[in-house]
């Protein structure tokens, strides 16, 4: 076989002594007569075969005159070094060795037949182009400086993988250019200077084959397990994506295995709040806590006796037990980290703080379960990566602290993306006039100008009455335990005082009947607060006889309300499954309009969902607005509030009860200005006159059609309440687009509403909405119809 079968290299290679054959002839002249003899045997034995010092690359050379090879090479893989040194001689990025010392031998043999060398960094593009720049320092004296350091990785006899760093010692070696060889000049190597991953271009200057590389390299392998192993630790610990991988935990007890040098170790993590004094348990695939056992919180005094409790918090120090059992059998019961790690099979374990200058974040524990392996000695082997570790938890800690902090700007005081960049500038020139007028500087005020409002709700029709009628049958289930179990205190104990008892519990439940007020709930939770629940207390102590239907009744009362609530948890449940759906298609379908158009949005949960967004220049900060962005997310809005529509009633099945739905649109059409109120931390419309807007906004819905007693929303179509001309003319044509679309019905109504405080003139387009049919999308159905489908 040949060296250079399956291999691309503008290098054609042969293995030649020459070089080194040459420093023999000097040392023959030597006037120390023992080199000089030994120079003379070695050149003697090249002499029989030439092909040593001309050069070969048939494979089977290498096997044929491996003794004479051994001898040539005798001086320079030293008998007495031979066991110490890992030592190799080789043809350059290549996995033939013809030579080797004692010791590599045996780290190959322990690796098991099925190993291949290989070095671990080296790519073929990557091999082509270091071979190039070879070239271009031996034949043209530019020095690329391209030392790259390269690796093998090869396990040990117990599987853990050791690094081996490979330095090559290229005295030995010659390259001469063949006929096929290009002439690089300078403005070839200024080319190339720039153009490392043009793999094309170093091919063109360096054709496959054009240069003969003829000699032998030395390579000096050291083993370098622990700086890789540190190394590894830090990429994986740095990488943020590598934290949420799948494996990291397996690949960081990899490194850790490797460093320690032995297979059974397990890391586990815990982390400690200082505030309270408590360990947590980390989130995160694979990741255990053998501190904390099955436990997800502990108070630290109750996961470690008083001394390591003492080492690693106040000392910050970290500590090894090397024989658990040991342990466990000296503190009888009294150290409960030892307790924990004696039931869980761990025989030697080391606790390590991991702490930064503002105290411990977390302990580290590095398990095993033979004894003796983890102990003081080689718990030092932690002084090196536990500054890594602790950055990596500062990281953590960092992003979880932004993640909680958007939470809460998400949840609590949200500042939309596109009004965003207006804040920050506020703030850039707050933390200028700071450093030059100290506590006098102001936060400037966020106002946006010129913008166009639109605002749309879906709304639970009937909720109060709704919310009234739960209230109404939970207290009547509740009085109706209380009076049977009235009927049985009076038949034990016939006192006045129970018949009155009795007596005002049924007044209570003919009075929910026929006139519920609502201030009923109040006095009826006030006196069987007052009056019944003692006696209840009193009966429960002396009458057995009494004692499973008053458990049964104190076992349906809510804890927080000291109430039954059955009927009302149903109501409440469907308003938050209502508001949380509802929600969530709203959030979702605002990332498309975003996409469209840029534009400031907020909703609110209160009976269904609410929400605002503004439009215009001001906002998107860029010269860009036109007003068929406008129109196009008034359009945009139609369709979304029939699409929540339909969701929630090709859904209404799973809510606990059934509840109606009305949806509303308001139309504005005079641009106005929004202020930024710090103390709410929330936007309003800024003036008198844009107040009118706020004012339309929550009153409208509860508004009536002119000359009626009739709400204006109504279940089963959508509202659009205006006030111009124009506007009506505006949304009567995306109606009749969305009629031909088979989202709105055919059926048009334009309605005048009675007058609002300090509001006139308002209208309305009233239309039927279409509801689809789940099995087939081109049936379409109006509520009435809908309703129909659902109860037949």
């Amino acid at each position: 076989m040949d060296i250079n079968d399956n291999i691309e290299s503008p290098m054609m290679l042969k293995v030649s002594f020459n070089k080194l054959l040459e420093h023999y002839e000097d040392l023959a002249d030597s006037e120390d007569e023992f080199l000089s003899a030994k120079a003379k045997r070695v050149l003697k034995t090249s002499e029989l075969y030439p092909e040593l010092r001309q050069g070969f690359s048939d494979t089977k050379v290498l096997k044929d005159r491996a003794k004479e090879i051994g001898i040539i090479l005798q001086d320079t893989f030293a008998a007495v070094l031979s066991k110490n040194e890992i030592k190799t001689a080789s043809v350059p990025f290549h996995d033939i060795i013809f030579n080797a010392s004692e010791r590599f031998k045996g780290i190959i043999k322990a690796a098991g037949e099925n190993f291949k060398l290989n070095i671990k960094n080296m790519d073929e593009d990557d091999r082509y182009v270091i071979a190039c720049s070879i070239i271009l320092r031996f034949c043209y004296g530019h020095d690329l400086n391209f030392k790259r350091p390269f690796y093998y990785e090869i396990p040990d006899v117990n599987g853990i993988m050791r690094y081996y760093k490979i330095l090559y010692n290229a005295d030995f070696c010659e390259i001469v250019p063949t006929e096929n060889a290009v002439d690089i000049t300078q403005e070839d190597y200024e080319e190339l200077l720039d153009n490392f991953d043009n793999i094309e271009l170093w091919k063109e200057k360096f054709p496959p084959n054009s240069y003969i590389f003829k000699g032998f390299v030395i390579s000096n392998i050291f083993d370098v397990t622990d700086d890789q192993s540190i190394s590894h630790l830090k990429s994986n610990l740095i990488g943020e994506n590598k934290r949420q991988n799948d494996n990291f935990m397996k690949d960081f007890q990899d490194v850790f295995r490797s460093l320690f040098g032995f297979k059974d170790l397990k890391i586990g993590f815990s982390i400690y709040h200082k505030a309270n004094k408590v360990f947590e348990r980390v989130r995160g695939i694979g990741i255990n806590s053998y501190l904390l056992n099955n436990e997800e919180l502990v108070e630290c005094c109750n996961a470690l006796c008083s001394w390591s409790y003492n080492r690693l918090l106040n000392e910050q120090k970290f500590f090894s037990i090397s024989n658990v059992e040991k342990a466990h059998a000296k503190a009888k019961g009294k150290a409960p980290h030892i307790s924990n790690l004696y039931k869980q099979g761990v025989k030697s374990v080391i606790f390590a703080p991991i702490a930064n200058e503002t105290g411990v974040l977390g302990i580290l524990e590095i398990v095993s379960k033979q004894p003796k392996a983890l102990n003081s000695v080689n718990a030092n082997k932690l002084v090196d990566v536990m500054p890594f570790i602790v950055s990596a938890v500062e990281q953590s800690k960092t992003v979880e602290e932004n993640l909680i902090e958007a939470i809460i700007q998400q949840e609590c005081t949200s500042i939309h993306s596109s009004v965003y960049w207006k804040f920050v500038a506020a703030a850039r020139k707050f933390l200028k006039d700071k450093a030059k007028l100290g506590n006098e500087a102001t936060f400037e005020s966020i106002v946006f100008d010129n913008i166009y409002p639109l605002f749309g709700q879906i709304d639970v029709k009937g909720s109060s009455e709704a919310r009234n009628i739960a209230t109404q049958k939970d207290l009547q289930l509740q009085l109706s335990l209380l009076d049977k179990i009235m009927n049985e205190i009076v038949a034990l104990e016939k006192l006045p005082i129970y018949e009155q008892f009795q007596f005002q519990i049924r007044n209570y439940i003919k009075e929910l009947k026929t006139n519920f007020k609502v201030d009923s709930e109040h006095s009826i939770v006030a006196f069987l607060k007052k009056e019944i629940e003692p006696v209840l207390k009193f009966q429960l102590k002396k009458s057995p006889k009494l004692k499973a239907d008053i458990d049964d009744y104190f076992n349906k009362i809510d804890d927080d309300l000291n109430l039954i609530y059955y009927y009302r948890k149903n109501y409440d449940e469907t308003i938050m499954l209502i508001n949380k759906n509802m929600a969530l298609l709203l959030d979702e379908k605002q990332e498309e309009a975003q996409a469209m158009y840029p534009h400031y949005f907020e909703r609110y949960k209160t009976d269904g969902v609410e929400h605002n967004m503004y439009i215009g220049e001001a906002i998107t900060k860029e010269d860009s607005f036109n007003p068929v962005y406008l129109y196009n997310l008034r359009l945009w809005q139609l369709q979304v509030m029939c699409e929540m529509e339909n969701e929630y009633y090709s859904n209404q099945h799973l809510y606990p009860i059934s509840l109606d739905v009305a949806s509303m649109i308001l139309v504005f059409n005079q641009p106005l200005s929004i202020r930024f109120r710090m103390d709410e931390k929330q936007f309003d419309v800024d003036g008198t006159y844009n107040a009118r807007y706020e004012v339309v906004k929550k009153r409208v819905d509860k508004a009536y059609i002119k000359g009626t007693e009739e709400r204006i929303t109504q279940n089963g179509k959508i509202t659009i309440v205006y006030s111009q001309k124009e506007d009506e003319e505006e949304y009567l044509q995306y109606i009749k687009f969305l009629q031909n679309k088979n989202v709105l019905g055919t059926e048009v109504e334009i309605l005048e509403l009675e007058n609002l405080q300090g509001v006139t003139g308002l209208k309305a387009l009233r239309v039927d909405i279409l509801y689809h049919g789940k099995d087939n999308d081109k049936t379409f159905f109006t509520y009435d119809d809908l309703m129909k489908e659902i109860k037949a």
